[in-house]
């Protein structure tokens, strides 16, 4: 029996997944990536209840049992390639072009700047005023103009929010983004990944592995490039013929990952976040296969949890929820949960049941104000307006009788056929 949603395979054709039940504009967003943000936003708020709570990172110092939520960093290097894969997806439907350079800024910037900028004022009043989310002490003014203009991974300054050091990598993959299209539409996908892969792994060879660890003295973290290219790449598969779409991209992704994780629990998290550079790179193949599994809507049953309403809810804030969720979350371990409750497994708990449940609702506001207008609306000109016509509908008294109890005149019916 076909258990399939109807939406989630592709046809024969070829094209990708999508629910036919959905308007036009949802219609053109792949089924099942919204569901992977959320589930990868979600985790990066559970890794860092995990980490305000367990000194001595990247020891694990909580319970065994618990370990699997400190590689908050493989969510990111998830998040990087399913924005390569996202940005490629329109590309890889028209001959790998761009569609205008300016074009493709302007959109990007409009995209995530005015969210990000929103979010930085809310971390900074919250580092200056209740908790600073950095252990060198509040944000600032260096920190106020190196995380304003994205150069917090080159400028050592106190950070106001420690999820914003990957804004500022995703800000430079764009800006890579039109070169590494260029090299795959004139010479493959092969040729890219040799590109933009062996000289990394050259520098991975020739520098110590610490300054690349989590937490390490250099900011930019090169190895996140052929993550970024990767999802690029996967992203073929959209437009691919059905012998490349009906590979097992389930079973495939599964066994190039099985061998990396084996490895992290034999080795440890001291081992692996000291070896993240390296990390990154071995489960770039597996992740890129899961988009693919995902974009030819395998497997069903997972296509079915990430296409529910919450998964899909969820993966729609999932921006906010990565930006605005640790000052939340280091307001309640640091200020409620330690003080009230100690330094033990009671503080964790506190500031998972309470953190996580405000992070969401406090993203949810956050998203309605700050990101989903520059998701609705594609200039400063149409927002005003729409939000000019808002305004005049809440001015506007109620009209005080039903139309219905109108007299059917021909003047009244010219009237209400003219609004």
């Amino acid at each position: 029996m076909n258990t399939d949603h109807p939406g989630d395979r592709a046809p024969a054709g070829g094209s990708p997944p999508v629910d036919a039940t959905r308007g036009p504009e949802e219609r053109s967003r792949l089924a099942g990536l919204d569901g992977l943000r959320g589930l990868a936003a979600m985790y990066v708020v559970l890794f860092h209840c995990w980490l305000y709570t367990f000194p001595k990172f990247p020891e694990n110092t909580g319970p065994v049992w618990l370990g699997w939520m400190m590689h908050g960093r493989l969510a990111v290097v998830f998040f990087l390639m399913l924005s390569g894969f996202s940005l490629a997806i329109s590309a890889s439907r028209n001959g790998w072009q761009l569609g205008g350079l300016v074009r493709f800024a302007r959109r990007r910037a409009w995209r995530i700047l005015p969210t990000y900028w929103a979010a930085l004022v809310f971390s900074l009043l919250v580092a200056w005023f209740i908790q600073p989310a950095s252990y060198a002490g509040p944000p600032t003014g260096k920190s106020v103009v190196a995380y304003g203009l994205l150069l917090q991974d080159v400028v050592r300054a106190p950070t106001p929010n420690g999820t914003f050091w990957s804004i500022a990598i995703e800000a430079e993959l764009y800006l890579a983004f039109p070169l590494l299209l260029l090299i795959r539409r004139r010479w493959g996908a092969v040729m890219l990944l040799i590109c933009v892969t062996l000289p990394v792994i050259a520098m991975g060879l020739l520098v110590p592995n610490d300054i690349f660890a989590e937490g390490g003295s250099h900011g930019l973290a090169v190895d996140f490039a052929p993550i970024f290219a990767l999802g690029l790449v996967a992203a073929g598969v959209i437009a691919a013929p059905d012998r490349i779409r009906r590979l097992p991209w389930p079973w495939l992704a599964a066994l190039a990952a099985a061998p990396v994780m084996v490895l992290i629990v034999a080795k440890g998290s001291v081992w692996t976040v000291t070896n993240y550079f390296w990390i990154d790179l071995a489960l770039g193949p597996a992740m890129a296969m899961l988009l693919a599994a995902v974009a030819t809507g395998r497997p069903a049953a997972l296509m079915r949890l990430l296409d529910t309403r919450p998964m899909r809810s969820l993966g729609g804030f999932s921006y906010s929820l990565y930006l605005v969720h640790l000052p939340i979350v280091v307001v309640i371990a640091r200020r409620f949960a330690r003080p009230h409750f100690g330094s033990d497994l009671s503080e964790f708990w506190v500031t998972l049941v309470l953190g996580v449940p405000l992070s969401v609702i406090a993203a949810w506001l956050f998203a309605k104000l700050f990101e989903t207008p520059f998701q609705r609306f594609r200039s400063w000109a149409s927002l005003r307006s729409a939000v000019r016509t808002q305004y005049v509908r809440w001015q506007s008294p109620p009209d005080r009788e039903p139309a219905s109890s109108q007299p059917e005149t021909p003047e009244y019916a010219h009237s209400e056929a003219t609004k």
